[in-house]
């Protein structure tokens, strides 16, 4: 059997910053002490005269991109997640949202896969907080591929974007000729009548294996893959919840606020649909190793499995 390949997010972030670059003269990269860490540093290799190190100060950073927005630049600013989505909030909706700038946010290091960094750097929060920005354009990537693709279609979208990144590397499913990358759009990857698992980032990868054990019982599962969590892909949405009956949400992020608040958000009002989120569930992460914590969580294939399991009870 071959060895699963694997990439983590923030490698395809870094890698679409240097085809960008070559692309568009205008795109500048700013950075808050941690290119090597954010992967900003491959732009900085490439384009140094146009990479801007702002040191540890994230909010100043953010206010240094938006005045550079307003000159017809097109600025991506980079930091962990807890500080770029978290420190920055202010300036992200004052000085970014509200004048609605083309400012687009690389936050990298998000969740709980940050591992041995603790609860202070893992940020469960930050889909939730850029959710609630008026018009702000939110996506997590389930791999290096689409971190790339999302990258590069963040370049040409005229607003603010938040991309949310991981730190470890996870395996890559979308590497085949007909992936194609939308904003707004999910993707169906597996086709299913009992229930719906509708996933983002690297619980993409859990949500399939879990379909794939469920299936060894006799339960038929749709697996939805959702990059871009606003704009939500509610018609998709929508007809699968009526399609299947139930629906599951998998995420990396707190279940309060994240993908499970907007899906639910949808089939309230759309089509009253019974749903279980699995993520997070509203407590603080801790200092391990990412795999471990993911386990403990229950956010690989084996734990989105046996919730499952006791859902359809």
């Amino acid at each position: 059997m071959s060895e699963v390949k694997k990439a983590a997010t923030r490698e395809g972030y870094g890698k679409a910053l240097v085809e960008l670059g070559e692309k568009y003269p205008n795109l500048v990269v700013l950075d808050a002490d941690l290119a090597a860490a954010t992967k900003t540093s491959m732009f900085q290799k490439a384009f140094p005269d146009r990479h801007i190190d702002c040191g540890i100060a994230e909010s100043n950073m953010v206010g240094i991109a938006a005045g550079m927005a307003t000159t017809g630049k097109i600025p991506f600013v980079s930091s962990f997640a807890m500080f770029a989505a978290g420190r920055a909030y202010e300036q992200v909706r004052n000085s970014v949202g509200y004048p609605h700038l083309n400012v687009k946010i690389g936050a990298t290091h998000a969740g709980i896969t940050v591992g041995e960094d603790g609860a202070s750097h893992q940020c469960n929060e930050d889909i939730a907080l850029m959710r609630s920005i008026p018009e702000m354009v939110v996506i997590c990537p389930s791999d290096a591929i689409e971190a790339e693709m999302a990258t590069k279609a963040a370049a040409e979208y005229n607003g603010p974007v938040y991309l949310r990144f991981g730190r470890s590397p996870v395996p890559v499913i979308n590497d085949r000729p007909d992936y194609k990358f939308e904003f707004g759009k999910g993707v169906v990857l597996k086709e299913g009548t009992d229930l719906t698992i509708v996933a983002t980032g690297i619980c993409v990868e859990s949500a399939l294996a879990a379909a794939e054990k469920l299936a060894t019982d006799g339960v038929n599962a749709k697996v939805i893959n959702i990059h871009t969590i606003k704009p939500l892909d509610e018609e998709l949405i929508v007809a699968a919840a009526k399609e299947t009956g139930k629906v599951v949400t998998v995420e990396e992020h707190s279940v309060i606020g994240g993908l499970g608040s907007a899906v639910c958000d949808v089939l309230s009002e759309k089509a009253p649909t019974k749903v279980m989120k699995i993520g997070i569930n509203d407590v603080f992460g801790e200092s391990g190793s990412a795999s471990v914590l993911v386990q403990k969580y229950g956010l690989d294939g084996e734990g989105v499995y046996n919730k499952i399991k006791d859902f359809l009870k």
